[in-house]
């Protein structure tokens, strides 16, 4: 596949800078959100457009063969598990099982839509990993940032009656408002019980269940996650979406006493990108309003500034060599 972009994701920030460590050991070449032109290989792909999956399944285990593979033990993720291969390059080989063909996209252009493989998709398996319904009350923790505003937007497209958004960004929080969050609120300088003190005061004054929410924590980091542990009650679910290396302390036992879930998700399964795309490409879920491109050649000043503050929007890496 000829590379039309790659996003710059968290993942390959903490592989990067903090130690998480990859698969196949460096060299390689980091970036899993891949969207291209297949240049090579089966003579049905070559010349279509398609976005690569984030992870990439064996199709042959037990955990394949039970709805599982997108936590496959032998699946290759580009910049991690494919050799060295990674998105951030002229060209990456791939298996042709798994691509997603793009058709119809209008005037999006192709290099934005790898935000696609993986900060869209994720939130699609996290909602699929809480059985999200039609009706279902959300909290999106974290949902000023690019996955965040993504699953706030899934979580309405899939039916969620309220979605409430929780983050310390507040132009973040304005913008998921415009896109289809209920009500937001702004963590910053607050602790977690002033935080919860708001949710409920919402849910009060709205005629809403305190119980039963269905909790997307996408920051991975300690404080994101007190603040979405402090939320969760009676029969609720928490879905841990991002990751750090972080140790958040809370006392298991009141899993037991609310009947409550918590729940981890990883990447995104391949036959799920079609859905998704679509969604995308039906306006369902707004993603041009959260990407910006910039030449391949700024991947050093580029991975510096997004790891030292957040972008305001995805960033999607175009080769220029």
């Amino acid at each position: 596949v000829e590379v039309a972009g790659c996003g710059v994701c968290h993942t390959d920030l903490g592989y990067f800078f903090d130690g998480v460590p990859t698969v196949n050991k460096p060299p390689l070449t980091l970036g899993h959100e891949i969207s291209g032109t297949v240049v090579a290989g089966d003579e049905g792909w070559i010349g279509k457009e398609v976005i690569i999956p984030a992870v990439m399944p064996c199709r042959q285990c037990i955990l394949c063969k039970t709805g599982r593979g997108n936590r496959c033990l032998a699946q290759k993720m580009p910049g991690n598990s494919l050799g060295l291969y990674g998105g951030f390059s002229s060209h990456i080989p791939v298996p042709s099982i798994d691509l997603c063909e793009v058709q119809n996209r209008g005037d999006i252009p192709l290099s934005h839509l790898a935000v696609v493989a993986d900060a869209a998709t994720t939130p699609y398996q996290a909602a699929k990993r809480a059985d999200l319904q039609p009706g279902d009350n959300v909290v999106v923790v974290g949902i000023a940032g690019g996955v965040g505003q993504y699953m706030g937007q899934t979580a309405k497209a899939l039916g969620a009656k309220t979605v409430i958004g929780i983050d310390i960004n507040q132009e973040g929080l304005d913008k998921a408002l415009h896109f289809g969050a209920d009500f937001c609120i702004n963590s910053s300088g607050k602790d977690t019980r002033a935080v919860s003190k708001e949710f409920k005061g919402y849910c009060k004054e709205n005629g809403l269940p305190g119980f039963g929410w269905k909790i997307f924590e996408v920051t991975g980091a300690k404080g994101g996650q007190e603040v979405a542990l402090s939320i969760l009650s009676f029969v609720g679910k928490l879905i841990i979406v991002g990751f750090s290396m972080a140790k958040t302390e809370y006392m298991i036992s009141k899993l037991m006493a609310f009947n409550a879930d918590i729940l981890g998700t990883w990447g995104c399964l391949p036959e799920y990108y079609p859905i998704v795309l679509d969604m995308v490409l039906s306006k369902k879920i707004n993603m041009e309003e959260f990407v910006q491109t910039r030449p391949m050649s700024t991947i050093a000043e580029t991975f510096e500034e997004a790891h030292s503050s957040s972008p305001k929007k995805r960033i999607v890496l175009t080769p220029d060599f």
